[in-house]
């Protein structure tokens, strides 16, 4: 008998259930279409459209359906004209990060062979490395309650070794599993800003003190601003890049760029008992409704979140299936015949998800 799996989802503001439905959609006929395991989805409401009606934008409810569930799929959230009374946005997605200790920040960038991108790409390269981006602390850290005067504000940087340990575990595993998967070299670079900030350096000696432990692997080291640099000119020769809160959050959109957009761009906020799969991109209020946003980074967050409880359930069939998806994905972008607007085409939502099914099952 298959196992059940407890998917809670959190559907989104925007353009979110637009993208949240066919991606759905798409889950439960891989689900249905394989006896070695099935998925059982769970609505938590949540979002500022939420909040909005019922002045609750996380009811303890939803709370507790992210909780119990096997892992948490979260479309894209907030709206920019509802706000709480101090004028803070809602989000939800940053609300699970600290419940859930979600540590790990992933984010994949991949660009295969056809796809369209603004680089000029050297032929026969690829880019194919994840940038892990630690999630709850950082320069993150007093977000909302940093300190400001007439003259002068302060925000605090805090990076602490009980998580920094655990981001460095997490980082390392996930560069072996790629490197087993035949997707990557083995290489771990640890981004950082050690030549200015003590903070830094602290950072950088649990790494290399993680480094040690994996001599199968290699393990070096970059500071942030040159990072930037390579991510333009040598993308293709990263493996898996991990780093601070904030720099993560700044060189995951660069990656994003690299791929032609934030509609391609997919995410996991992971920590050791939860995770959370969403697109990076907002809810774009603007062309909600209209039946043509671009439901690929949802669907690509759907492939990792398939690929992750695969490997923490020890379901071969569910990372057999994450790869299948991700790999669909990336044909019908780099075909390049089922594109949605932002992305150079004229698909609606409806169709590019049709495309990726299509891939699936029919091609």
């Amino acid at each position: 008998m298959a196992n059940t799996f407890d998917i809670a989802v959190f559907a989104g503001d925007g353009i979110g259930p637009e993208i949240m439905a066919p991606t759905v959609e798409i889950l439960r006929k891989m689900a249905d279409a394989s006896d070695k395991y099935d998925l059982r989805f769970v609505d938590a409401p949540a979002g500022a459209a939420h909040y909005a009606k019922t002045g609750e934008s996380f009811p303890a409810t939803s709370m507790e359906i992210a909780k119990s569930a096997d892992a948490i799929l979260l479309s894209a959230m907030g709206l920019p004209d509802v706000r709480y009374p101090d004028g803070t946005e809602i989000s939800p997605q940053i609300d699970l990060r600290k419940a859930l200790t979600l540590f790990a920040g992933v984010r994949p960038v991949t660009v295969k062979a056809g796809q369209t991108t603004p680089l000029n790409m050297p032929e026969g390269k690829e880019i194919d490395f994840v940038l892990i981006r630690e999630s709850t602390e950082g320069l993150f850290y007093t977000q909302g309650r940093g300190e400001v005067s007439e003259n002068e504000a302060r925000e605090t940087l805090l990076i602490t070794r009980e998580i920094s340990e655990k981001l460095f575990k997490f980082t390392f595993a996930l560069a072996q599993n790629r490197k087993k998967a035949g997707r990557g070299t083995g290489r771990v670079t640890c981004v950082d800003k050690a030549n200015v900030f003590r903070a830094f350096a602290f950072f950088r000696d649990m790494f290399d003190a993680e480094a040690a432990n994996h001599a199968d692997l290699k393990a070096d080291h970059a500071y942030v601003d040159a990072t930037a640099l390579w991510m333009v000119q040598k993308p293709w020769d990263f493996d898996v890049l991990v780093t601070e809160n904030m720099f993560g959050d700044i060189l995951s959109d660069l990656g994003a760029g690299l791929m032609g957009g934030l509609g391609l761009a997919p995410s996991a906020d992971i920590g050791l008992e939860h995770a959370v799969f969403q697109p990076c991109h907002g809810s774009a209020p603007d062309i909600a409704g209209q039946g043509v946003a671009n439901p690929m980074a949802m669907i690509l967050s759907a492939a990792m979140m398939l690929d992750w409880l695969g490997l923490e359930k020890g379901n071969a069939a569910m990372v057999e299936d994450a790869r299948r998806l991700r790999e669909a994905v990336e044909d019908v972008v780099a075909e390049g015949r089922v594109l949605t607007r932002d992305l150079g085409g004229s698909a609606g939502t409806d169709e590019a998800a049709r495309a990726v099914l299509d891939m699936l099952f029919v091609s």
